[in-house]
């Protein structure tokens, strides 16, 4: 179900399947978001997506709303109770919901579907999946990583073992890799093995808890870099960081830029690998009033600033000239094909 390959945002908004609808006015149009657990306010991918309606709301002047998943049994349930008419376009956020909304879209084929970091193959008619390249901006913040270590050794652990997880773990390494095949440097990268599919999880979105319990573990292994690769759970891990102190250890953000959605512990990270998807979001409910809405992916990459890497903030005068010129180059390459961030 996750084996699109990932080269591009389809400029149409639609890869595949039949047009659904005409143009709606906005003041009758209402936009509804089905979270994961993490909630609506998680620092994380929900609050980014949502931010994308709530972009809609002020840009186009449509309606929204939310429900929030307390438990993975809630999301059939808050789907459901979308249907009926009350919602132009349900936009459900995570891969968890990919069951969910599948079967939801298959049952009422007339309702518009989007859904967050997922993607069927084959499409659904009436279902346009949102996926990230995430890999690739990845790819550049374990390249940043490798140059900044000061013990040569990072750390990296995720939520669960899943695709839109592990692609940020994969990203990372490969650029870490990189960056030993082109410096003669030997880091390594704790938590994640990219060959044996192993690796570090929480096996859950909201612990904070367990964000600092694995982070402490990876500080205790001699890692001074950590990429927490599990919404909030990763703020638990910046707490770490910020009792510790940055000269200790440095966290790089998921996501969102988390400077500024994390404020209190924003001098803790190095940057973040940021996912558009309040763009995408938004995106998706314009073709949805336009009635240009079609079945299939959208995919955001390097090249069309559906990802990227955040601004080092209070950490910019850490990062030398020459690294910021590597990683123009590195950027360049990924996005002319010259450099693969794939295995």
């Amino acid at each position: 179900m996750f084996g699109l390959k990932i080269n591009r945002l389809l400029p149409s908004i639609a890869a595949a399947g039949i047009m659904l609808g005409g143009a709606v006015s906005a003041a009758d149009f209402t936009a509804c978001q089905v979270t994961d657990t993490g909630g609506i306010d998680d620092n994380s991918f929900n609050q980014t997506a949502w931010k994308g309606v709530l972009d809609a709301q002020e840009k186009l002047g449509i309606g929204g709303r939310f429900l929030e998943s307390q438990a993975e049994t809630d999301y059939e349930a808050n789907i459901v109770s979308l249907l009926g008419g009350q919602c132009d376009v349900i936009i459900t956020v995570g891969f968890l919901l990919g069951d969910a909304t599948q079967a939801a879209a298959e049952a009422n084929p007339d309702q518009k579907f989007s859904i967050v970091d997922y993607a069927y193959d084959p499409t659904i008619p009436n279902v346009l999946g949102q996926v990230y390249a995430t890999d690739e901006a990845a790819f550049m913040a374990g390249y940043l990583s490798a140059a900044m270590t000061e013990t040569g050794i990072l750390g990296t652990f995720g939520g669960i073992n899943i695709p839109p997880v592990t692609i940020f773990m994969d990203g990372f390494v490969r650029g870490v890799n990189y960056h030993n095949a082109q410096k003669g440097t030997s880091v390594v990268v704790l938590g994640w093995d990219v060959d044996s599919r192993e690796g570090l999880f929480t096996n859950n979105f909201d612990s904070l808890d367990d964000g600092r319990a694995y982070a402490q573990n990876l500080y205790d292994e001699g890692a001074d870099i950590v990429l927490p690769v599990a919404g909030p759970v990763g703020l638990g891990s910046a707490a770490l960081a910020d009792e510790l102190g940055v000269d200790k250890l440095k966290i790089i953000g998921v996501d969102a830029d988390l400077y500024l959605t994390d404020p209190a512990k924003q001098h803790v990270y190095l940057t973040s690998i940021t996912k558009r998807m309040d763009a995408t979001v938004l995106d998706v409910i314009e073709a949805a009033m336009e009635g240009t809405f079609e079945g299939g992916v959208l995919v955001g990459t390097l090249a069309n600033g559906g990802v990227d890497l955040a601004p080092y903030h209070d950490m910019d005068a850490m990062v030398s000239d020459e690294l910021k010129q590597e990683l123009d180059a590195i950027r360049q390459g990924i996005v002319d094909g010259s450099i693969a961030v794939g295995g």
